[in-house]
């Protein structure tokens, strides 16, 4: 199977790169399953109901979400009525939606989401994302009632989305990172057979400070104090996120490729 995932969608400029490549890639790279993190599609905080449609009308199968899952109120009822919303398994016992489902794709086969929210230097006090991923993986392994499996990391350690990449390794066919926008280096297959990443980057404009405006974030790193809020970059997003073909039979990944394609990155991607 032929997946692709894309990081963080950074508000407008991330939403209309989205929208504007997607479509060319899901034709060209001729993908089977696309899942795309939006928690910060909308002014970089939150998802609303339309800013999702037009990411899902634009070839996204899945939308995982993350710590800003219903910082756009209207979520918490948007979310119940489309299933291909995910927010984090261990965000909130009573949050609305689920976190973790399982999906068609082409040819009657099925795909595993999920998504985990991270404990370390987080905002929240999240509940243990690995107990709350075992059941999950459990009941899924890879190449048996699903033929693949994509678990989205969300956290801001790198050690904790390492540990919980090698927790997946074997368990299921992907494991990548998001939360700190900035693509890392460290694409691999596990021994496992479990691709991973620990950061799949933003789709935003990379002329900013992850994703936001220079100016406020630049003001309160030098004098310590704020003017205004947080504003996404406007300028050329780039698309950033990971390839991974996977093996039907075993689940297990056969190729992993970042992905960079328009913007001041350099374009990068499976050929």
């Amino acid at each position: 199977m032929r997946i692709l995932f894309l990081g963080d969608v950074m508000g407008r400029a991330g939403r209309a790169s989205v929208i504007e490549h997607l479509p060319r890639l899901r034709a060209e790279w001729r993908l089977d399953f696309v899942v795309v993190n939006a928690e910060n599609a909308t002014s970089g905080a939150g998802l609303t109901e339309a800013h999702a449609k037009a990411l899902l009308e634009a070839g996204a199968d899945v939308l995982t979400l993350g710590d800003h899952a219903f910082d756009q109120k209207e979520m918490l009822q948007a979310i119940e009525r489309e299933p291909r919303i995910l927010r984090p398994l261990n965000y909130a016992k009573s949050a609305p939606g689920q976190g973790a489902r399982v999906y068609d794709a082409p040819g009657g086969r099925k795909v595993l989401v999920a998504q985990v929210l991270g404990q370390v230097f987080m905002k929240r006090p999240f509940d243990d994302p690995f107990s709350a991923l075992d059941p999950v993986l459990k009941a899924h392994p890879p190449g048996g009632l699903v033929q693949a499996s994509l678990i989205d990391i969300h956290c801001e350690a790198t050690s904790e989305k390492m540990a919980l990449g090698h927790y997946c390794d074997g368990r299921a066919s992907i494991a990548v990172g998001t939360h700190t926008h900035v693509p890392t280096a460290d694409v691999v297959i596990l021994p496992g057979g479990t691709a991973y990443q620990s950061d799949a980057g933003m789709c935003g404009d990379y002329d900013s400070i992850i994703g936001m405006d220079r100016a406020e974030p630049m003001r309160r790193f030098l004098t310590g104090m704020s003017r205004g809020r947080f504003e996404p970059a406007g300028g050329e997003a780039t698309l950033t996120g990971l390839y991974v073909e996977t093996d039907d039979k075993t689940g297990k990944a056969t190729r992993a490729v970042p992905v960079r394609q328009r913007g001041r990155l350099s374009p990068a991607g499976p050929v």
